[in-house]
């Protein structure tokens, strides 16, 4: 087996059909296995799903777990030689996963991860490759000092070109797809689950930097990434788990960093919940109020000792209990 493609799919069918059958039309030069984790599924659809693609491994799982715990689920039982993570509001418009398998052929040793570019559902750049990504630049995105470049390659001479196709060096991923050694992801602990929803990526990628090994971005193969349309259903649980996250993983899980770096994200976090109360007040809808309390549920986080797991939890059943 060459390649097992791992997919977690939150009980979203009009996610999950389209990027499987762009998996099946587009793979044609490797083996490789599809082990699609089915996360809080309804039972029908599960069932119609596996009727649908039988060549797929389904795996349920029905209790709350983020991202990293999930992913790992189904890592522990990849059979590839390379794991391909992908998001499942993803699809594959060419042989993005014949790529990346190619590009490992021809890159020195010690390379750790490729990444495709990704592109948004017009076709246009979302990110290709990404920078280094220290503490600093999470602190100024939240005050919008700092915006992440959408191309980390410009400038760079090619590290390799592959029939045409030039590979370039980067120094983080994204989680909504990249290829690595499974051999390899596994001595790297697979996905670090103190994490929930973020930055468990960026986690891994700034681990591999730090042991010596390399990542790549190749321009041409390609992944259209629909992340705009999946994100906002449970923003009020996902983002203040998310804002913790982040703080424990460039704080290094230190306490005096961790202070240094809570208070100007809490003063960001809480000048937009002020935003939010003025707009919600004039200007009154679901989608102004379920800003508030995502930013009402950030501010009321950052200094907790809550994990991100008990953060969503907490605020994912109050959700459903609406």
């Amino acid at each position: 087996m060459d390649v097992s493609v791992i997919i977690v799919c939150m009980n979203r069918p009009d996610n999950l059909y389209p990027c499987l059958e762009s998996i099946r039309r587009t793979t044609r030069k490797v083996a490789y296995e599809v082990l699609v984790v089915a996360y809080m599924y309804d039972p029908e659809g599960l069932a119609r799903a596996r009727k649908d693609f039988p060549w797929v491994t389904f795996i349920e799982s029905n209790e709350i777990r983020g991202f990293s715990e999930n992913n790992n689920i189904a890592l522990r039982q990849a059979r590839g030689r390379y794991c391909f993570v992908l998001n499942d509001d993803t699809e594959l418009p060419d042989a993005t996963v014949d790529r990346l398998v190619e590009d490992f052929e021809v890159l020195p040793e010690g390379t750790a991860i490729v990444s495709p570019t990704l592109l948004n559902a017009d076709g246009t750049l979302q990110l290709r490759g990404r920078p280094p990504y220290p503490a600093r630049h999470y602190v100024l995105q939240q005050w919008h000092r700092f915006s992440e470049p959408k191309d980390c390659t410009l400038g760079q001479e090619p590290a390799a070109v592959v029939d045409g196709r030039r590979i370039f060096r980067s120094w983080n991923i994204t989680g909504a797809a990249f290829l690595i050694p499974t051999d390899l992801f596994r001595k790297l602990g697979w996905f670090d689950e103190r994490f929930f929803f973020t930055p468990e990526d960026i986690a891994l990628g700034t681990l591999a930097c730090r042991k010596g090994l390399r990542l790549y971005v190749d321009e041409s193969a390609t992944v259209v990434h629909k992340w705009r349309t999946t994100a906002s259903r449970i923003s009020t649980a996902i983002r203040p788990a998310a804002v913790r996250g982040s703080l424990m993983h460039f704080s290094g899980f230190r306490n005096g960093k961790y202070l240094l770096l809570a208070v100007p994200v809490w003063l960001a976090e809480f000048s937009k919940r002020i935003k939010a109360t003025i707009v919600q007040a004039l200007r009154p809808s679901q989608q102004h109020l379920t800003q508030l309390q995502t930013y009402r549920n950030i501010t009321r986080n950052i200094f907790t000792h809550r994990t991100p797991k008990e953060i969503f939890t907490k605020y994912y059943k109050e959700l459903q209990s609406r």
